[in-house]
């Protein structure tokens, strides 16, 4: 099967996560993808060789000093044969260096500009950085144990995010058939993303609460459970689940959401002591045949054990592969690029 994206060309102007993130996942479903880097490269490099495979496999790279002449000629002419430039940088640097569809227009009116910042293209160069935004936007303050600090989930949750919602609205500008601007910040993408959360407080004035083991605001019992080995999330949504679940664990009472959600407390209580009688692992085995949604909770490493189809070799990486799977396509992951190897190299006009 021909690529979803074969004959897209995306030029990306990325650094570190959120641009490459969204670079890299065009690139997986067959766009072509060239990296326009310093003659430093993208930081990305400095962190290590993996961390930079991780995010930009299958992309060529082309070294431009968009701040000399040359380089704006260059990437002119990389912008009349493009459908499209994906840009993370500060709001001051992406003016500066011409990188908006005003300022590219003129080398080719179709082509798609997504400006992918912090807090937005018309609120100045603050640092945006994943878990500052985490913070700034609630996420933090969600997150951990009531009777402890705010913490954050371990992994970069803002950029991901970002980088999905920035290569969807450049997809979804290319489809339109016009040349404009999008823009995407992570402040947006994650206060988008406290959606019920945000919908409660802004309709019924209910502020969201941290709950103990991440609790569900809505849903009971919906949250982590400690169990004789390990722990165990438990994800009841609605009666058929907690007939299943209660018929298994040996509980009576109970039977509607309502009741569940006005007898929380009691109701994790008596699932608490019964979860107690076994392992996590053991009551994944008991509840996923009844439908029950269960999982223990694993370390990457398991998680990776257990799914090897997720994972692919990109170049001499092992890496984990699309999360977007096309019936009758199989990407073809190529190596992350060297810099410069497919344009000019550092020192060069």
């Amino acid at each position: 099967m021909t690529a979803p994206l074969a004959g897209v060309r995306v030029l990306e102007v990325g650094t570190m996560l959120a641009g490459p993130y969204a670079g890299m996942l065009l690139a997986d479903l067959g766009a072509e993808v060239t990296k326009i880097e310093p003659p430093t490269g993208d930081i990305s490099r400095q962190v290590g060789d993996s961390y930079f495979a991780s995010l930009n496999r299958g992309k060529r790279s082309v070294c431009l000093d968009l701040g000399s002449a040359a380089g704006q000629q260059h990437l002119g002419e990389l912008v009349a044969g493009a459908d499209a430039l994906l840009v993370n940088l500060k709001p001051s640097a992406i003016r500066r260096y011409g990188l908006t569809y005003d300022q590219l227009r003129r080398w080719n009116e179709r082509i798609v500009c997504v400006a992918l910042t912090g807090f937005g293209m018309d609120t100045g160069d603050d640092p945006a950085f994943d878990y500052v935004i985490q913070a700034a936007t609630g996420v933090a303050a969600l997150t951990g144990d009531p009777a402890g600090p705010p913490t954050l989930p371990g992994y970069s949750a803002a950029d991901n995010s970002a980088g999905l919602t920035a290569a969807l609205g450049l997809l979804a500008h290319i489809v339109s058939g016009r040349g404009g601007q999008v823009e995407v910040s992570l402040r947006d993408v994650m206060l988008s993303q406290l959606n019920y959360h945000a919908s409660a407080y802004l309709n019924e004035g209910r502020a969201p609460q941290r709950r103990p083991f991440g609790a569900h605001s809505y849903y009971v019992p919906a949250q982590l459970f400690p169990t004789s080995q390990g722990h165990l999330a438990l994800f009841i949504t609605h009666d058929g689940f907690w007939k299943s679940f209660a018929g298994e664990a040996g509980i009576d009472g109970f039977a509607t959401m309502a009741e569940r959600a006005e007898r929380r407390d009691e109701v994790l209580a008596v699932v608490t002591a019964a979860l107690a009688a076994d392992t996590a692992v053991a009551w994944e085995s008991r509840l996923r045949p009844l439908g029950v949604p269960a999982a223990a909770v694993r370390a990457l490493p398991d998680a990776l054990a257990a799914t090897p189809d997720a994972i692919v070799e990109a170049g001499d990486f092992r890496l984990v592969g699309s999360p977007i799977r096309v019936a009758g396509y199989e990407p073809e992951y190529g190596p992350p690029p060297s810099l410069g190897a497919h344009g000019p190299l550092p020192g060069t006009p």
